[in-house]
């Protein structure tokens, strides 16, 4: 039997209920090694989505979707483009983190990106949360959250910065990809240069939500 978490969505639930109902999903292996579910937050008529990845090592801890490094960059790179990361609603397309475990530092989890399995195996709980924001923009942050929507064939570097049309599945009246966050905090040398970017493309969503 495939792997999927659709034996675990309610049917007629509101966010709440379905978070509550996330915290028990084991509809992939990645649920044995996180320390708990993250589900998304945010105002349930929310009119963006800021749709990331997986969580991260502090996500984990604490339960809550962006709340380490990548989360506080994008929390400043959305007050420059114009956008209220408080009146958006967060979340990941995978909800458990995933990562391995380096002894050489000191048993630090290091994140790992999560495989299209993965991806397809929680793919029941975005839908059924955009379902119910139903966000006039969805903005994807990075390769793994566009290929969410679009499948394996999606490349940010192509896309980012535009307005694409949602997939019906999703509910939403537009897209706009760009670079995670994190891509940022990894960029060294050209950390402005990929800070400045990804405010472009933050731009390009703030100007067609108006």
């Amino acid at each position: 039997m495939p792997e999927s978490s659709a034996p675990f969505v309610p049917e007629d639930a509101d966010l709440d209920e379905l978070r509550a109902a996330a915290a028990d999903c084991e509809g992939c292996p990645l649920f044995r090694d996180a320390t708990q579910t993250v589900f998304g937050e945010g105002p349930p008529s929310a009119r963006v989505v800021l749709l990331g990845e997986q969580p991260g090592d502090q996500e984990d801890r604490q339960g809550r979707p962006f709340v380490g490094p990548a989360g506080q960059l994008l929390l400043r790179a959305c007050e420059e483009a114009g956008i209220d990361r408080d009146e958006a609603y967060v979340t990941n397309a995978v909800k458990h983190f995933k990562f391995v475990t380096r002894e050489r530092s000191g048993k630090r989890r290091i994140h790992k990106p999560p495989t299209l399995r993965e991806l397809t195996a929680c793919r029941p709980w975005l839908v059924s949360e955009l379902h119910l924001v139903k966000p006039e923009l969805i903005i994807t942050l990075g390769a793994t959250a566009g290929k969410a929507l679009y499948g394996s064939g999606f490349r940010v570097t192509e896309v980012r910065g535009t307005v694409l049309d949602a997939p019906d599945e999703f509910e939403a009246g537009g897209v706009v990809a760009t670079i995670h966050p994190s891509a940022v905090l990894r960029a060294d040398e050209r950390r402005e240069e990929a800070y400045a970017g990804l405010v472009s493309d933050l731009r390009v969503a703030a100007e067609a939500l108006g």
